[in-house]
């Protein structure tokens, strides 16, 4: 019976077997292509197509000189359900917000970059979330969060800026406060509506979060509105997640 000759989707296929399977672990090393071109029966330049899709689907990356390795997929439980329910973990002494505990319950190492603060004019969606006309001065907090260094998440967040104005919230630091900034600077939240969407990133996410040489990578995007007194909106805030190094989970409790 003739053997039908590989091809660079079925080679491609085959190593994606291979990674769901664990027969190719996360971090692993693949074959030379020489070593794969062998295996399959095929020339190089068509192993080179394979990698090639490999890197285009998100199961491998290339590093220079080095060769193709399985994508490390070592992701961060994220749980925004744990965030703002009246028993924050906020210790203004060690620097430890609600963000900081969870990702070192999971024992990793948290860091948040220096926040970027501007008053800038609203953009059409953040005017949508905080019922102002587009164009309307905001203020803007721009934080990049990094886990065991490296970057896991931008976290994003406008406010009003009357609410803003005279607070700690217009400082380029990392401000913890018991209870959070907004209760304890006046403005405590009383509900709060999330949304999620999951889309590819835009160029300057791909920037932020480096992910310039992982094509392919989705990300996810968790909008939290939080509204105030009389359910007037006070704050809304973006994270943007990368999907290979986030697990977003909830829980929700249930009547008894």
């Amino acid at each position: 019976m003739t053997k039908t000759p590989a091809t660079a989707r079925s080679i491609a296929e085959t190593f994606r077997a291979r990674i769901d399977a664990g027969a190719l672990r996360s971090g692993d090393k693949l074959p030379s292509t020489r070593q794969i071109a062998a295996e399959f029966e095929v020339s190089e330049a068509l192993v080179y197509r394979a990698i090639a899709q490999l890197k285009d689907s998100g199961h491998i990356v290339a590093r220079q000189g080095a060769g193709a390795f399985v994508r490390v997929y070592n992701p961060l439980v994220w749980n925004p359900g744990e965030y703002e329910r009246g028993e924050r973990r906020d210790d203004p002494i060690t620097n430890t917000d609600d963000w900081k505990a969870q990702v070192r319950a999971q024992g990793r190492e948290p860091m948040q970059g220096i926040p970027q603060v501007s008053v800038e004019p609203a953009p059409k969606d953040i005017a949508h979330w905080l019922g102002l006309e587009p164009g309307t001065p905001v203020v803007a907090r721009r934080r990049l969060r990094l886990v065991d260094n490296n970057p896991y998440q931008l976290a994003d967040s406008w406010f009003p800026v009357e609410v803003a104005q005279d607070t700690p919230l217009m400082e380029e630091r990392d401000v913890t406060m018991k209870g959070g900034v907004l209760a304890a600077t006046g403005n405590p939240q009383y509900r709060l509506r999330d949304e999620i969407d999951i889309r590819m990133p835009t160029s300057v996410e791909i920037e932020r979060l480096s992910l310039k040489n992982l094509p392919g990578t989705p990300v996810g995007q968790h909008t939290r509105i939080g509204f105030g007194a009389d359910d007037v909106p006070i704050r809304v805030m973006v994270t943007i997640l990368p999907g290979d190094r986030n697990r977003l989970a909830y829980e929700l409790g249930l009547p008894r």
